[in-house]
């Protein structure tokens, strides 16, 4: 079956589904005198956890829309918001905010800091190396000023 394309305005579309939702309510409320007690008591949790479900949704959805209007209120404020301690310009948390809002600047510059001593610390042990080879050797010491035996050692490096 293919989909028509007739268009019903919003207003009637709304008044029939209202209508079926009445029917339909109107119906389960005349079959549910005939329920059995424990049935009509699951019924009555499920329907209170709908509705708490549903104001909790309603909620979540205020609260969405309310941290959407404040993220364009942001754009107008700069950086405030991150280090100022909200919008507001409050003090609650505030130095903890910015200690936090810091921690993964301080753990990038740490790491950073921590590649740079290893590379340095890998040289040490290159040169080292090769500082115990040529000690250990029996070279004469015409051998060091050779410029083919310097080109020699460059190379070994890489």
């Amino acid at each position: 079956m293919k989909p028509s394309n007739i268009s019903v305005p919003t207003a009637e579309l709304d008044a029939r589904v209202a209508q079926f939702g009445l029917r339909v309510a109107a119906g389960l409320t005349e079959r549910s005198a005939a329920l059995p007690h424990d049935v009509t008591e699951r019924l009555r949790f499920a329907r209170e956890q709908a509705l708490a479900r549903a104001a909790q949704a309603r909620a979540a959805s205020a609260a969405q829309i309310a941290v959407q209007a404040g993220s364009a209120n942001l754009v107008h404020q700069g950086s405030t918001l991150a280090l100022g301690g909200g919008p507001r310009g409050g003090s609650e948390g505030g130095l903890w905010a910015k200690l936090v809002s810091a921690l993964p600047l301080l753990l990038l510059v740490a790491g950073l800091l921590l590649m740079q001593q290893s590379r340095y610390n890998e040289q040490i042990a290159a040169a080292a190396e090769v500082d115990t080879a040529l000690l250990s050797d029996n070279l004469p010491p015409s051998a060091f000023r050779d410029p083919g035996f310097a080109e020699f050692l460059r190379d070994g490096d890489e």
